[in-house]
């Protein structure tokens, strides 16, 4: 496992918290037809394979957790809109707004940056119930652009999708956890609430189960934006949960259509819900047959 980040690696400078520089792996570059595929990612116009979003939001931990203290693993937030994707072990930094102490209900802007001041992704994040909307939840108020749906066809917004099993077993996630570029104790071993807890990139593997329910015709499909939200977190590893979720919108623009959805978490057989995600996924028009010439 990569070193551990230390309270000295984050420095705060002018009301901005900032976070070392990282050099995420592409993990699922073996995936052959996926975004993450060198080739498959060049014939569509990338540089090359990327690095799941997910894996960038996995930096921000120890950010937000000097940003909020300990209470962002319960009820903290946050919320990213991918801007340019990056390749395997280019080096970026996680940071974030300084917020106003004692505020317990706080949100603040947060984004992340290449090495060489690109902009890789813009979100918020936040704790409590902050009066503002998330990034996320202004980006979704925005209008979309009409035009002719093909791979997601199937979906409309308002559809409802089952609820479904989802579980995080850390033997099954070894490589993932081997890799991580911000790890923590929390997320092996003994937490301050008892056992592991997830990291955002993990919660995100888990929400996504909720995928099971939506009929999407075969496309190359990539991640556009994911917030994660803890409702009464943290999530553990290790345990039994259910997503259930809802489609929130569907649309396209001239290289891909989209669609955003949410799923939530709770207990098995119900109770209180203990985790949401928002997420927008992106489908390539040019790896879809439905979009050949």
């Amino acid at each position: 496992m990569t070193t551990e980040t230390t309270p000295g690696a984050i420095v705060e400078q002018n009301g901005v918290l900032i976070g070392p520089y990282r050099a995420p792996r592409n993990l699922a570059q073996t995936q052959r037809g996926s975004i993450h595929d060198d080739a498959m990612a060049t014939k569509l116009g990338f540089r090359g394979g990327t690095v799941a979003g997910s894996i960038h939001m996995e930096q921000f931990p120890p950010v937000l957790v000097r940003a909020f203290g300990r209470r962002w693993v319960e009820t903290g937030s946050l919320s990213c809109y991918f801007r340019n994707a990056t390749l395997d072990g280019e080096r970026v930094r996680a940071l974030a707004q300084a917020p106003a102490p004692g505020d317990a209900n706080a949100q603040i802007n947060v984004w992340m940056e290449r090495d060489d001041g690109l902009q890789v992704l813009e979100g918020t994040a936040s704790i409590g119930e902050p009066s503002e909307p998330s990034l996320l939840r202004r980006k979704l108020a925005e209008p979309r652009d009409s035009g002719e749906i093909r791979i997601l066809s199937e979906l409309n917004a308002g559809q409802s999708l089952d609820a479904v099993p989802t579980r995080v077993d850390l033997a099954a996630e070894k490589l993932r956890l081997d890799a991580l570029t911000e790890p923590m104790a929390w997320y092996t071993g003994n937490s301050p609430w008892g056992g592991p807890v997830l990291n955002p990139g993990l919660l995100v593997h888990a929400m996504v189960a909720i995928q099971a329910r939506m009929p999407v015709r075969r496309a190359v499909g990539l991640y556009g934006a994911i917030e994660v939200r803890l409702l009464r977190g943290p999530v553990f590893a290790e345990h039994d949960y259910e997503v259930r979720g809802q489609i929130l919108g569907v649309g396209v623009t001239p290289k891909t259509e989209y669609v955003w959805f949410e799923s939530v978490m709770r207990e098995p057989g119900g109770g209180e819900d203990i985790a949401s995600m928002i997420m927008m996924l992106r489908f390539m028009k040019a790896s879809s047959q439905l979009w050949a010439q």
